[in-house]
């Protein structure tokens, strides 16, 4: 596995892991991401569908990318049902980190980039 080349290197997580993290939010993305939209150019809101344990697994995936990168911002917000919203916002200096994220999220999501 190679390095995503849109990972910043304030991220502190071993490179060697980065790609299998990656992999996890592809996952994520795949089967459960209905929604991605921008309210605003720092701000990112994902909606995630799937059974009741997707909530469990959104707040866990996110809890750990903020260990390691700290310029994300998360809120998990439970919706209506299962779904969950997950809110990812960054200071202006990450804007082209979470512009890579909407992208992979969306092309993912959309059945490619895996």
């Amino acid at each position: 596995m190679t390095e995503p080349s849109w990972i910043p290197t304030s991220c502190a997580l071993p490179t060697e892991q980065q790609p299998l993290r990656v992999a996890e939010w592809d996952q994520l993305f795949a089967e459960h991401l209905t929604t991605a939209t921008r309210p605003d150019r720092l701000r990112l809101h994902m909606v995630f569908a799937g059974s009741t344990q997707i909530e469990q697994t959104v707040r866990d995936l996110a809890a750990r990318e903020s260990d390691c990168c700290s310029f994300f911002a998360f809120a998990v917000v439970p919706g209506p049902g299962s779904d969950v919203r997950l809110d990812v916002e960054v200071a202006p200096a990450y804007e082209k980190v979470l512009d890579a994220l909407q992208a992979r999220a969306t092309t993912v999501a959309e059945g490619g980039g895996q």
